[in-house]
């Protein structure tokens, strides 16, 4: 069995006294292809997480974020086609509402999905639980807020 790293970014932005949670559609061609899923991809050599995290969100979507934040939410899953392990720690980008998305071809489309009503659009259990610590730590100002803030 093989090794494999990878980083899950969950992207927020504020809506009308609420949040939304940015989901993209993967490409036909890509692994899970035609699902809607978080912004993620692998880290290159003599890469840190969260530079590997700041990379894809930028490759992917074309935003920088104005926040940024590591979870203890970490994402396993095994994939048996490839005999891979895969294991990505989780990070939180706050974007601002007027910031824009510019999807690459990893992806078919985007949307914004209320943080309420987001669980039923979340495929992975890890996905959900990423997200309530993003609402109850992140959006929420709970105590271990400033010390997941990674400065940009």
């Amino acid at each position: 069995m093989k090794q494999s790293y990878y980083v899950d970014v969950i992207v927020i932005r504020p809506n009308q006294g609420d949040h939304e949670i940015l989901m993209a559609r993967r490409s036909e061609d890509k692994y899970m292809g035609g699902t809607w899923q978080l912004i993620s991809g692998g880290l290159e050599p003599d890469e840190t997480a969260w530079q590997a995290a700041l990379r894809e969100l930028r490759e992917e979507t074309a935003l920088v974020p104005a926040e940024f934040y590591r979870l203890s939410t970490l994402t396993s899953f095994y994939r048996p086609d490839n005999d891979t392990l895969y294991t990505a720690p989780m990070f939180c980008a706050l974007v601002t509402k007027d910031d824009t998305v510019t999807i690459n071809a990893e992806h078919t489309a985007f949307e914004w999905v209320n943080v309420n009503d987001a669980n039923a659009k979340l495929m992975w259990p890890s996905d959900r639980e990423g997200l309530a610590e993003v609402q109850s730590v992140i959006l929420g100002d709970g105590l271990a807020k400033e010390y997941m803030r990674i400065p940009l």
